[in-house]
């Protein structure tokens, strides 16, 4: 009967034993989860960023260029210095008034978006359209 104590003993001590460091790789393995979802979010966070100062640029390019006795160059130029003085996420910006009309103005702002990950590249491209502002007879 002793060696039979002796035996269970042994084989509850044996099963503890097998899973001594499974605490280790399960947190490395969660650990990788949760990293790549931080770093997901920060992308989706600077994808973000990025279209709105992209679309603030043109914005401000269409208001500058239909402005009474403005051109479309006023408008481009607006934009590329919105672009300098707030656009740092927005990566290789382009600015053109493409599209624009006698009676409409269209500014179009394209870029890339800074990325984390090696090899993703990301795009952005945003406009706004704003009626030129003139005068009429009545």
């Amino acid at each position: 009967m002793r060696t039979r104590g002796r035996s269970s003993r042994w084989r509850v001590f044996a099963r503890g034993r097998e899973d001594r460091g499974f605490a280790s790789v399960e947190f490395a393995v969660l650990a990788l989860v949760v990293l790549g979802l931080v770093f997901t979010c920060i992308q989706v966070g600077l994808y973000f960023h990025a279209r709105k100062v992209a679309q603030s640029a043109a914005r401000q390019g269409a208001e500058a260029g239909r402005a009474f006795g403005s051109s479309e160059g006023d408008g481009v130029a607006q934009a590329q210095a919105f672009l300098s003085r707030f656009g740092g996420s927005v990566r290789g910006a382009s600015v053109s008034s493409a599209g624009s009309t006698p009676e409409e103005i269209r500014i179009t702002v394209r870029g890339s978006v800074a990325t984390l990950v090696p090899g993703l590249n990301l795009h952005v491209t945003q406009y706004a359209d704003a009626p030129i502002e003139r005068w009429t007879n009545p």
